[in-house]
């Protein structure tokens, strides 16, 4: 449900219009694909936003969490998601299942999905992050289509000087920068909380190995933000042994933190914060392997769109540089053209790469069938082709 509601969101045309729109000064198209992004954006978040309005479907999933806290991976994957699409539907034939690869890579709509269910649990720091990650996606999928657009030096729409050209450039440069600093800054975020939060674990396990009985892991109890830390240790705890247990904190770079430590005597007390511990940490683990499975689908995601915009990249072939050179090795040649060919057994298919020669009439059949021959040997070689057909007109 999650892959089809990815491969289906109509979010991605817009934005690849506004990159396009731009790239090629297309005002009215950049106007149209603003208005839709803008309707497809509202009844995206008014839809999850009533569905997670129904408080049977208001708890927190792994699948919610992982989009609340953005970093710069996401950028890499937007980055090269944007790149492999806008390449793949710029060919002579345009690769489906590189816009499906994307569709799927990129996730457009779960962002909106979280950023909804924050809006209707009230949750203003989930919202953000998620619309953060939105954000992110549209940005850098946009930028891509304009330097493809740029580089493959699509026809303008509208003449603009080089003034106005160079204003463009830097607009779309100076909003990337800001949106991949903030992305920097949130995984340097996450970085230091993670750092931190190991620490305190390290020294919570070097106060158990000198004999002290932790039985508080509230949430609570660990505050990034105000660096405090609250133990609550079983049994009466003296002035000396707070000493030794501040004392203790500096080897896990920990100096700055405020400890507040509490005696716990009741054994009810007891009892329930170990229930507690054992039902919290049980909660703590699901959520731990779902991020765990998250951060390991966007090394995957990365992998598969560097893998496959290196394909597409590899399939490109550079015509005017081939027609250029083969008309100084081959004087004789009066025409060369070049195409895909998709071919079946009807148990198997396979594209060929087809190229057309023309010669001159006064040629001799007998040097075209040697140059041919030439021909084949050297584009086969300079290609780097696996599969070649020469076609003699």
């Amino acid at each position: 449900v999650v892959i089809g509601a990815m491969l289906i969101s109509p979010l991605m045309g817009p934005i690849l219009g506004v990159g396009l729109s731009i790239g090629i000064n297309d005002i009215d198209t950049l106007k149209k694909s603003m208005a839709n992004l803008g309707i497809m954006l509202a009844i995206s978040l008014l839809v999850s936003f009533l569905f997670f309005s129904i408080p049977l479907f208001q708890k927190a999933t792994p699948e919610l969490l992982a989009r609340t806290e953005p970093d710069v991976r996401d950028v890499l994957i937007a980055m090269f998601g944007g790149l492999a699409l806008i390449v793949a539907i710029t060919r002579p034939t345009p690769q489906t299942n590189t816009v499906a690869g994307v569709a799927i890579a990129t996730a457009l709509m779960p962002p909106l999905c979280t950023a909804g269910y924050g809006l209707a649990v009230n949750n203003i720091d989930y919202f953000l992050g998620a619309i953060f990650l939105f954000t992110i996606n549209t940005v850098f999928i946009a930028l891509a289509t304009f330097v493809i657009v740029k580089y493959l030096h699509f026809p303008m729409v509208k003449y603009i000087n080089s003034a106005k050209r160079k204003t463009i450039s830097r607009f779309a440069s100076f909003v990337a920068i800001i949106v991949l600093a903030a992305s920097v800054y949130t995984f340097y975020d996450l970085y230091e909380k993670n750092k931190f939060t190991d620490n305190i674990e390290n020294y919570k396990i070097a106060l158990k190995d000198k004999g002290y009985v932790l039985i508080d892991d509230d949430e609570k109890a660990i505050n990034y933000t105000e660096k405090t830390l609250v133990l609550t240790i079983f049994g009466k705890v003296n002035p000396d042994d707070r000493k030794k247990i501040n004392d203790l904190k500096v080897d896990f770079n920990l100096k700055e933190v405020n400890l507040i430590i509490h005696g716990a005597i009741d054994d009810s007390k007891v009892i329930n914060e170990i229930q507690s511990l054992r039902e919290k940490f049980t909660e703590s683990q699901k959520i731990i392997e779902g991020r765990d499975d998250y951060i390991k689908s966007k090394d995957e995601r990365i992998h598969y769109l560097e893998k496959e915009l290196r394909q597409v990249f590899k399939s490109r072939i550079p015509f005017a540089k081939i027609s250029e050179e083969a008309k100084i090795n081959y004087e004789e040649l009066e025409e060369l053209s070049y195409s895909k060919m998709v071919k079946t057994n009807f148990k198997s298919m396979d594209t060929i790469n087809v190229f057309t020669l023309k010669w001159y009439d006064s040629i001799p059949k007998k040097q075209i069938e040697s140059q041919q021959k030439k021909i084949h040997k050297w584009l086969k070689a300079r290609l780097d082709l696996d599969t070649l057909q020469i076609v003699v007109k």
